[in-house]
């Protein structure tokens, strides 16, 4: 092992300490090896890090596990229904489309993953959403945004801005796409891109962060719920501020079907009377008690999500009286949230970090072996990785309401390469929802149907010509061959 000398620059001379102090400094024990571009990179990544914060993160969830969560008093969540019998949805409808055309509601997608899991090199937001034209993730989300910005603010000339968290590793790639795109439509200075955050890799017996290199600590995007601290650090939350939003939309990247903006929702949100106006949330009827979803609920009297491995095996199957489960609203990441709420939440931690905790995970994570300079590549869990989930934010605060939605309106993710939630399902789902709205306006004729039930077809529909069934109802549409590919 060879011995870690003071680096010379002053930059480096405070990471040094730093790091002395937070019980790091073998992340420097290469520095004399490295020549001046690896010296560079490695003090980047090291400054990008929050060493203060480093040493209770480590005695609170490395070096011990946490409780679960989930273990106060659980009760199900009061939910809007999406028929809007318990709500009148006309009339909260047409307060959102207020909001929107006076430009207080913006558009907020995490899109840092990549397409691995696909089998796609790429972003993510990049890779194939729509049924038959095959048009990107980003650019699904792109019409539905410029849709609702033809509809809700023709009158009054404002813009839909949209805010799109990239991570380190996607960042350059999702910029040039949209560039190459031409923004989808949208004006360049309406889009803005800024990074997530990482965190390291600890061992898991010793707390040390681990090195991937000798030049590059382990890191990893430091989870969705990192977005509020980025929104802060990026200077998009003084962006909002600066035009005047009041209330952020907030999807992910892999769902095309979601309703990047939606007035009913955010009506509600913005006045419901049970809502505070910080978070709200949608949520989709579970398919059953063993689906693999959190849960949101009311723990111990605030909205919450429990994750489906800490629910109580006698909750989850639970049925009232209706034949419906008791606990089925199922968290589909699809949130509202106040802009002065995510202000307190990226300032709100004891020690002036995301008031929000982390959540544990062991992971195999390849390392260099500080004795011998050699990577290892582990074969058991050897590391703790830490995330923030942002649904955490919701039990902080004061009120917080619940919309179901249908899972053929609105939920069609992309996440696996086959079977559930994979691109042929989302085609499956994308298809059912067109040929729904046809129903919804007589034209269910059209749409050739299987033995099961199924449309015997593939179907296509952009928000650009429709955001709803009723908008189906001057388009002239011929009728549909069996095994055709439709772009309605």
């Amino acid at each position: 092992m060879s011995q870690t000398s003071e680096p010379t620059a002053t930059g480096a001379d405070a990471l040094r300490r730093q790091l002395a102090a937070a019980g790091q400094e073998h992340l420097l024990t290469y520095w004399e090896q490295l020549d001046d571009q690896h010296r560079s990179l490695l003090e980047r990544q090291l400054a990008a890090i929050e060493w203060k914060r480093i040493p209770a993160l480590v005695a609170e969830y490395v070096l011990k596990k946490p409780q679960l969560a989930g273990e106060g008093s659980i009760e199900p969540a009061r939910c809007y229904r999406a028929d809007g019998s318990n709500w009148d949805k006309a009339a909260y409808k047409a307060k959102g489309a207020g909001l929107i055309g006076a430009g207080r509601v913006a558009a907020f997608t995490v899109a840092g993953g990549q397409g691995s899991r696909l089998g796609y090199e790429g972003p993510k937001g990049c890779f194939p959403g729509a049924a038959v034209s095959n048009k990107p993730l980003f650019a699904c989300l792109a019409e539905w945004i410029a849709a609702a910005q033809s509809r809700y603010c023709r009158d009054t000339h404002c813009a839909i801005p949209w805010y799109i968290m990239t991570s380190p590793l996607n960042h350059a790639a999702t910029v040039r796409f949209f560039k190459e795109n031409g923004y989808f439509g949208l004006k360049k200075h309406d889009v803005m891109f800024f990074t997530q955050g990482v965190m390291p890799s600890f061992d898991m017996e010793t707390g040390k962060v681990l090195l991937d290199q000798t030049h590059m600590p382990a890191v990893s995007p430091d989870g969705h719920g990192g977005s509020i601290k980025a929104l802060a650090d990026s200077g998009a939350l003084a962006d909002m501020t600066r035009r005047g939003v009041e209330h952020l939309s907030y999807t992910q990247i892999d769902n095309p079907l979601v309703r990047v903006i939606d007035p009913a929702f955010i009506g509600l949100h913005a006045f419901a009377p049970d809502s505070s106006g910080e978070m709200s949330s949608k949520m989709c009827p579970k398919a059953g008690p063993d689906e693999k979803v959190g849960v949101i609920c009311k723990v111990d009297g605030k909205t919450a999500v429990v994750e489906y491995s800490d629910m109580p095996a006698e909750l989850s199957g639970a049925v009232g009286s209706d034949g419906r489960l008791k606990f089925e609203a199922g968290n589909i990441a699809v949130h509202v949230i106040g802009v002065k709420f995510l202000q307190k939440l990226a300032l709100g931690g004891a020690d002036g970090g995301i008031a929000l905790p982390y959540h544990r995970a062991e992971k195999k994570v390849p390392f260099v072996d500080l004795a011998t300079g050699q990577r290892v590549e582990p074969q058991k869990n050897n590391a703790v990785k830490l995330e923030l989930f942002v649904f955490d934010a919701l039990p902080l605060a004061e009120k917080s309401i619940v919309l179901e939605t249908e899972r053929v309106e609105e939920f069609a993710p992309i996440k696996n390469a086959e079977g559930a939630d994979s691109p042929e399902s989302c085609r499956r789902i994308q298809t059912r929802r067109a040929a729904k709205w046809l129903a919804a306006v007589g034209k269910g004729n059209l749409v050739p149907v299987r033995p099961d039930g199924e449309p015997d077809c593939t179907l296509e529909l952009s928000p650009l010509h429709a955001m709803e069934a009723d908008d189906l109802r001057p388009k002239t549409i011929k009728p549909i061959a069996r095994g055709d590919e439709v772009i309605l």
